[in-house]
């Protein structure tokens, strides 16, 4: 592991610019319709009960990353393979994050612009950042989080003073019961973006002060999970929930229709440049978590010279991993979750957790 430390507050900011990231691109909860508000907050809700199994897995190893202690719960023969597994899920992660952003950007403002030129240049940015090392991403956050806040806060202002918002659009709540919104928790909203704090893990044990993780990350959680939850309410209020279900990306919808006196319009690029920035942070969080799990199992010395070679493994799959944008959501909608998010972020983790339990507390009545 790269030996560096960063703060509490610096770990807080890299929480919320990750789970933020992509995850106010799309229309998260959209077939849960006007309740898809309350989906996202069951999702939070599920999500700091998932953090609470990462977090006590730390807590028996606060020294180790993952890959190192997953060996230390089932073995070499299990552990190593089963650590092989979640570097490459980080990479398919990251993989389908950069597929995201360059599918806005090219339908949006570079439409003669190859997907692979796009990819290309957000990620020799983030090879260079993964390159630099950890503490040198955090204080990126550090600069970037008080330009995030200020745009959104800009954004929502204008949205209000426009008379955008029709409050109607969320009503009748719970129209068709509770069981749109358990099925939209079920399959979307727990695992993305919350359950994907799993790739923190890796990153825990860089935290200067083992005291403070719980509230960092937590605190860190429940704060973009507030914001995402106000835009996925303003979003439906802004466009109905039929506009809100075909949206691709409905928050830049719900932007471009701001007009306030006949002056403050065409914002879209208040909207992009937020998106450069979380898609910068999301990949590079999953990116650095994928090099440091490959350079923990593989044994280098340095991470650094793994940067370069998963980078390119993630540019070149992030343009075959799908043949057009309907066909990369169709995936992330009705595969991933169930077959890729629900075993690796809920049932793994968990199922680590009680043999790790059993594992400490037979070590502690032999020592007594």
């Amino acid at each position: 592991m790269e030996k560096a430390k960063i703060k509490a507050s610096q770990m807080f900011i890299l929480v919320v610019l990750f789970e933020m990231g992509s995850a106010i691109l799309v229309g998260l909860g959209v077939s849960a319709k006007q309740d898809a508000w309350m989906s996202m907050l069951l999702g939070l809700a599920g999500g700091l009960v998932l953090f609470l199994v990462y977090f006590q897995l730390y807590k028996y190893y606060p020294t180790l990353p993952f890959t190192s202690y997953v060996q230390k719960i089932t073995g070499k023969w299990i552990g190593w393979p089963l650590g092989l597994l979640y570097i490459i899920y980080f990479i398919y992660c990251s993989t389908r994050v950069l597929r995201d952003f360059g599918e806005l950007l090219t339908t949006t403002i570079y439409f003669n612009t190859p997907l692979i030129v796009i990819n290309s240049l957000m990620l020799l940015t983030i090879i260079y950042a993964v390159h630099k090392g950890f503490e040198v991403i955090a204080r990126v956050g550090e600069l970037f989080f008080g330009v995030i806040y200020l745009m959104a806060s800009i954004g929502f202002l204008l949205i209000l003073f426009s008379g955008l918002i029709h409050l109607e659009y969320l009503q009748p709540v719970l129209e068709y019961g509770w069981k749109p919104v358990l099925i939209t928790f079920y399959r979307g909203t727990i695992t993305f973006p919350f359950g994907e704090m799993v790739v923190f893990t890796m990153l825990l044990p860089y935290l200067n002060d083992h005291k403070k993780v719980k509230l960092a990350c937590m605190g860190g959680m429940i704060l973009a999970g507030i914001n995402v939850t106000i835009t996925c309410a303003i979003n439906v209020a802004t466009l109905g929930v039929d506009l809100f279900q075909r949206s691709n990306f409905p928050l830049l919808t719900t932007i471009g229709k701001i007009q306030l006196a006949n002056f403050f319009e065409r914002l879209d690029v208040l909207f992009m440049l937020y998106i450069v920035i979380g898609g910068f942070f999301k990949i590079s969080i999953f990116f650095y978590a994928a090099v440091i799990g490959a350079t923990d199992l593989f044994r280098f010395k340095n991470h650094q010279k793994l940067s370069f070679p998963i980078g390119l493994i993630i540019l070149i799959a992030s343009v075959t991993i799908a043949a057009n944008y309907a066909e990369h959501i169709q995936e992330g909608l009705r595969v991933v979750p169930v077959y890729l998010h629900w075993p690796f972020q809920i049932i793994i983790p968990t199922l680590l957790l009680i043999i790790a339990f059993f594992r400490n507390r037979k070590k502690k009545t032999t020592s007594t």
